[in-house]
């Protein structure tokens, strides 16, 4: 898969594509039917297939001092979307020259004189251009009298609702991880690099895989069963174990992070990279009297997670 990240620098090999657009945050079953779409349609005009999104999102262009509302980060979502077949990933730069584009000159600007876009499909609820002005019928008149085909999707619904990252994210935020799942069509997975911790889980016969969920939505604080992924380094490969997701209580964190005990296993993570699918959430995190006492409910929480793992 190739990034293209500047709509006004584009090799030709990379012009032509049919593309959905979006900002695809989590790559939910609702953004991978647009894409499925803009799959079919590039099959009928033999064009690869390519996604238009941007970074940073919009939404924290606009308002970069919000909560942190992401699913994934942009690393995270273009492996998602290579697993998917995507060929062209318009990754374009987010800033104040592409906000101020109105609805017609995204269209002329971006869509046909900057990438060439042959085919494009949208959600029904798809708004571009400055002020979110410009709508899907409108994004149809643009195309026939630019030259380029357009698909309206219409928004999916799943079996608690619409499909939505908005849906997603009040699903992790109660624990809530397989109905998450069964809108993702995946597991919830945090993607990033292990990092240095404090090491109190190698004192106790917990080492952790340390990383930080800077940027993202947090889900529900406490113990989850997870499976992971070590994407790289000698350790590479799949493995279960249990996660801590929060500001540790026991030991007077702050700084929100995910801690992650991986099953039957030896060896060094620093700087691997790590992805890791929440699978179901156990407990919230608690205070204990002891580290006895921690320990002990940790025995418990591993073997647990290891039960719901083995049946999965």
């Amino acid at each position: 898969m190739r990034i293209i990240r500047d709509h006004t620098y584009v090799d030709h090999s990379d012009r032509g594509a049919s593309v959905a657009i979006g900002n695809f945050d989590g790559v939910h079953l609702g953004h991978q039917a647009v894409i499925d779409v803009a799959r079919q349609a590039g099959e009928r005009i033999d064009a690869p297939l390519g996604i238009l999104t941007f970074e940073p999102h919009p939404r924290q262009y606009f308002a970069p001092d919000a909560p942190p509302f992401r699913l994934m980060g942009h690393a995270a979502r273009a492996n998602r979307l290579q697993k998917l077949g995507v060929e062209r990933l318009y990754e374009l730069n987010f800033n104040a020259a592409l906000s101020a584009l109105t609805p017609q000159e995204f269209a002329r600007d971006v869509i046909v004189d900057g990438l060439g876009l042959r085919h494009v499909v949208v959600g029904a609820d798809f708004c571009f251009g400055k002020g979110r002005a410009g709508n899907a019928e409108q994004l149809t008149q643009f195309g026939a009298d630019l030259g380029f085909g357009v698909t309206i999707m219409p928004l999916l619904q799943g079996t608690t609702g619409q499909v939505s990252s908005t849906a997603i994210r009040i699903a992790l935020t109660e624990g809530r991880t397989r109905d998450a799942a069964a809108m993702l069509g995946h597991w919830h997975r945090i993607e990033g690099t292990v990092i240095g911790g404090e090491q109190r889980g190698r004192g106790l016969g917990y080492p952790t895989a340390n990383m930080s969920i800077d940027g993202l939505h947090p889900p529900r604080f406490g113990v989850y069963a997870v499976q992971v992924d070590v994407l790289n380094g000698p350790h590479a490969g799949q493995y279960n174990g249990a996660a801590s997701l929060g500001v540790r209580p026991m030991f007077n964190g702050e700084q929100p992070n995910l801690e992650t005990f991986l099953f039957d296993f030896s060896g060094d993570l620093y700087g691997a990279e790590l992805s890791v699918a929440l699978v179901e959430y156990l407990r919230p995190e608690e205070t204990f009297d002891s580290l006895d006492a921690f320990i002990s409910q940790m025995d418990a929480d591993c073997a647990r997670a290891r039960d719901i793992l083995a049946a999965e």
